[in-house]
């Protein structure tokens, strides 16, 4: 059976504190492989994403280029309203049978796991993966497994306001996702 973990969001940008997450979480499981997800509307959040779907599509695809254990799964791109992780996973899980799922999420979401939508059912399908974040506490009543990853207080709010206030992205972003964000003016 595969072992694919999985990190979901906006991804805009995605950051270095992404990939570094990621990585570490595949080594310490021995996940197979892990596949960044960006949503289409994020339940938890009120505001969309700035930057169109295709551009953040090709900053993660730039971004996880150099790792053969990365890959980019659009599934809710291809879905309208809210992006739920249950139907995501429920999808998955028919597309992919031979495959055992681990969701990778923050503290800022192991706090709000309550709030998920069929959490209860979700967690008889798929295995939480929780990493420390700088300013959130890390306790739940639902079973999460701690990965210790070096905490970076990085976030793609901060990169985008940096950008927004004339700095580089550079050394918090790859290299070739700065140079889409340049080449894209995105965030002026």
């Amino acid at each position: 059976m595969n072992k694919v973990g999985i990190i979901g969001g906006t991804f805009d940008p995605p950051h270095v504190g992404h990939l570094l997450i990621a990585n570490d979480v595949r080594q310490k499981l021995s996940l197979d492989e892990i596949w960044f997800m960006p949503n289409h509307i994020p339940p938890h959040k009120q505001n969309k994403s700035v930057t169109p779907t295709p551009i953040r599509v090709k900053m993660i695809e730039a971004a996880v280029a150099s790792n053969s254990s990365f890959r980019v799964e659009t599934i809710e791109l291809q879905r309208e309203g809210p992006s739920y992780t249950y139907d995501t996973i429920m999808l998955l899980a028919k597309k992919y049978p031979d495959t055992r799922f681990y969701f990778i999420i923050g503290a800022d979401m192991v706090e709000y796991l309550p709030k998920w939508h069929n959490i209860e059912k979700l967690l008889q399908i798929i295995t939480f993966i929780g990493v420390k974040r700088p300013g959130y506490t890390f306790s739940s009543e639902y079973p999460v497994l701690e990965v210790e990853t070096p905490q970076m207080d990085i976030s793609s709010t901060l990169i985008r306001k940096r950008v927004q206030e004339g700095w580089t992205s550079q050394y918090l972003v790859p290299d070739n996702v700065k140079e889409i964000i340049e080449e894209k003016r995105l965030y002026e």
